[in-house]
């Protein structure tokens, strides 16, 4: 009777403060269900992200091409990818820069003959012999004839530089009247003028030959010798008295007579001197097989 009594009161100041409690704690709950529930969703969605993503191994176990090399350095064998500057570069990936190149080495080569401290200067070249070669219009500084009169006839350039020089030769010399070409001049010493001549030196047997030499000035000078073969194989050599290397070139016909055009450029200074020697140095002849001369020109 007290008990049914109890649970049949009314609310009152006691039964109005429990109703208030179970009130909180049931909300409570309710919010800690919801805290429950929303980090259970966040876990499932975070999980579901996981599974998706392809994970990214370290650095050291991403797999390379066959043939890849293990050592530090650009690996061989790898596409080709577009760097920064836009340039297609083997073996590098994206945001990497491709690397400053080497100095540049120039390939190997002969080494170059060096110019002496005093800018010598000599070159050889030979060309075709005109029909008749005009002494006066080629030998504007000096000029030099032989065999007008004979083995020892020699004509100058009137009031010329005196620059050629004859300075001998092994051998006999002897005269000849029958060269292919024709020279002429019109300021010449002792014979002032000659319209049209054959004639030139020569000597016979293996070594034997002239020796010429053009005096320097320190200026770039041209000379044109003139001379020839005949049955024999000459050889002329080309050098400067400051040193250096000789230039040397050869004319040969085994059967008759050949001459020849070389133009020599040079510079030496004031003192020195080009120096050529024109020389026998194989004869088809057992006679005579020899090397003529007949002209040098300066200008």
């Amino acid at each position: 009777m007290a008990d049914d009594q109890v649970r049949r009161i009314g609310p009152g100041p006691s039964g109005g403060a429990a109703t208030r409690l179970a009130r909180h704690r049931q909300r409570r709950r309710r919010r800690t269900v919801a805290s429950l529930a929303a980090l259970t969703c966040l876990v499932l969605v975070a999980s579901y992200l996981n599974l998706d993503a392809d994970p990214v191994p370290p650095a050291d176990d991403r797999a390379q091409p066959p043939g890849a090399p293990t050592v530090a350095g650009r690996p061989t064998g790898l596409p080709a990818e577009i760097t920064e500057a836009g340039v297609v570069s083997p073996g590098l990936r994206p945001r990497q820069r491709t690397p400053s190149p080497a100095p540049s080495v120039p390939p190997t080569s002969p080494p170059a003959t060096k110019p002496a401290p005093n800018g010598s200067v000599l070159t050889v070249a030979e060309v075709e012999v005109p029909a008749t070669v005009d002494l006066t219009a080629l030998g504007s500084r000096d000029w030099v004839h032989w065999g007008l009169r004979g083995a020892d006839s020699e004509v100058r350039k009137r009031d010329g530089s005196l620059e050629i020089r004859d300075e001998g030769g092994r051998g006999t010399r002897g005269g000849i009247d029958s060269n292919p070409e024709s020279f002429r001049w019109r300021d010449g010493t002792p014979v002032g003028s000659v319209g049209a001549t054959m004639t030139g030196v020569y000597t016979c047997g293996v070594g034997n030959g002239f020796s010429l030499a053009v005096a320097g000035s320190g200026e770039l000078r041209t000379v044109h010798l003139f001379a020839g073969v005949w049955m024999a194989r000459g050889r002329l050599d080309v050098r400067l008295s400051t040193g250096g290397p000789t230039r040397t070139v050869r004319l040969e016909d085994p059967h008759t007579s050949h001459t020849a055009q070389w133009v020599v450029r040079f510079r030496v200074p004031r003192g020195e001197k080009l120096l050529m020697s024109w020389v026998v140095e194989r004869t088809f002849n057992s006679d005579c097989g020899n090397v003529g001369l007949q002209a040098v020109a300066l200008r």
